[in-house]
């Protein structure tokens, strides 16, 4: 059975490439399989059919011979875990793949999402002005160390894994900004996984989306 994944109908990201089925897509392309995509709208999010597969309401979700996942991280570590491609053979190189990965959701993203919203939710607050360098300041202290701990390597920690893919995907929300560009490392980093094939197949197929939307409209 095709695995099949939810995406968004309309994203909000206006093609960047940011939705979180992007993460999931670009796993895919990297193992080779072969995938289908269901578009649903931001209402049908919430409704009961949705939430039974996905209980907060978000995207993506995958369906797959009775088995059902939500959480782009767990989806990814499925994926990697069945089929070769994202993670090392050897089991000590492979339990710290999968450690990358937990602190590129855990430890990296939580305030690069907090910076990244805090226009939308309170820009219009008088306090506002004086926390955005604080959370700045929070963002730069994971760049600095990652950056340490990147060095000149190609990847974290030896071949391109899962952890690669998912950190890749969170600082990716940085492109364009002064911050990414203070570690010279960790934008080349980045460039070299938007490089890949398999990210690049992904990311058209993420933005056809974006466009067909952009047309009907």
């Amino acid at each position: 059975m095709t695995p099949t994944i939810t995406a968004f109908a309309q994203s909000p990201d206006r093609g960047l490439g940011q939705a979180r089925d992007m993460r999931v897509r670009w796993a895919f392309e990297e193992v080779g399989q072969p995938y289908d995509v269901r578009l649903v709208s931001f209402d049908a999010m919430k409704q009961p059919a949705h939430l039974a597969l996905q209980p907060f309401g978000q995207i993506p979700t995958y369906e797959e011979d009775g088995l059902v996942l939500f959480e782009s991280g767990a989806i990814i570590l499925h994926i990697a875990q069945r089929r070769p491609g994202l993670l090392p053979d050897d089991p000590n190189a492979r339990a710290r793949a999968v450690a990358w990965l937990f602190a590129a959701l855990n430890t990296v993203e939580p305030p690069i999402v907090e910076l990244e919203q805090t226009g939308y939710t309170e820009g219009d607050k008088p306090w506002h002005k004086q926390r955005v360098p604080l959370m700045e300041d929070r963002v730069r202290a994971r760049l600095r160390e990652l950056s340490r701990r990147l060095g000149s390597a190609e990847w974290l920690d030896g071949d391109f894994s899962a952890g690669d893919l998912m950190m890749v995907m969170v600082l990716r929300r940085l492109n364009g900004s002064a911050l990414q560009a203070e570690y010279a490392n960790i934008a080349a980093y980045v460039a070299r996984g938007e490089a890949r094939p398999a990210f690049r197949r992904a990311y058209e197929a993420q933005h056809a989306v974006f466009a067909a939307a952009q047309a009907r409209s």
